[in-house]
């Protein structure tokens, strides 16, 4: 039940009486007052019930949640989806028989189900919302993939003295890359391009 009418002695007690029924709080509702009610004599005679309409505004991640479910459906791989939220950051974990299909080459199926999952969540929300989507521990083993290439393309770049340009990423995993390679003094790195090919590059500092 998303929608109702309710009534009470006033419009804050029938307010009241629609969040008890919707088993909501009210910054979840919008609220139309239908009527405003009276009182009447001695607040008996002529009084009449206050009347309100209130309607379920929808949960941001339980729409997001929708969305994936639905994609994963029509994508022939049923799924199921946990949620786990610290604040702002939204974590969907995949799960299912057919998993290999919502990761993708290189994980792009996935990136991209990111992308448009965040776009759901804050299409419906009043405070944004960073979205993870996560698969089988893909993004563990993207990111443990991600560090071993950097620190071998780095030593690469030292040695040619050359710097390496890397293929385009998505930001978070950019991300990686500067926080793996943050310490070598040997070598500095700096994003380049504009998305969807911003890359990064690793540039050897030129020594005397």
């Amino acid at each position: 039940m998303n929608e109702i009418t309710a009534t009470g002695q006033s419009v804050t007690e029938a307010v009241n009486s629609a969040l008890a029924q919707l088993n909501t709080t009210k910054d979840r509702i919008d609220i139309t007052i239908i009527d405003e009610g009276k009182k009447g004599i001695f607040g008996i005679f002529g009084s009449r019930p206050a009347v309100v309409k209130a309607v379920k505004k929808p949960d941001p991640i339980e729409e997001a949640k929708k969305f994936l479910l639905d994609i994963g459906e029509k994508m022939g791989a049923l799924i199921e989806v946990e949620v786990k939220q610290d604040g702002k950051n939204v974590q969907f974990i995949l799960s299912g028989d057919k998993i290999a299909i919502l990761i993708g080459k290189r994980g792009q199926t996935i990136n991209s189900l990111q992308y448009l999952t965040q776009l759901v969540i804050n299409r419906y929300s009043n405070q944004y919302f960073n979205v993870l989507l996560d698969a089988e521990d893909y993004r563990k083993r993207r990111n443990d993939t991600l560090i071993q290439l950097a620190e071998r393309l780095a030593s690469k770049a030292v040695h040619t003295g050359q710097k390496i340009a890397l293929e385009p990423m998505p930001s978070y995993e950019r991300k990686v890359i500067h926080s793996a390679l943050a310490g070598n003094r040997k070598i500095k790195t700096y994003s380049d391009g504009n998305d969807p090919h911003r890359h990064i590059v690793i540039e050897p500092f030129k020594t005397r």
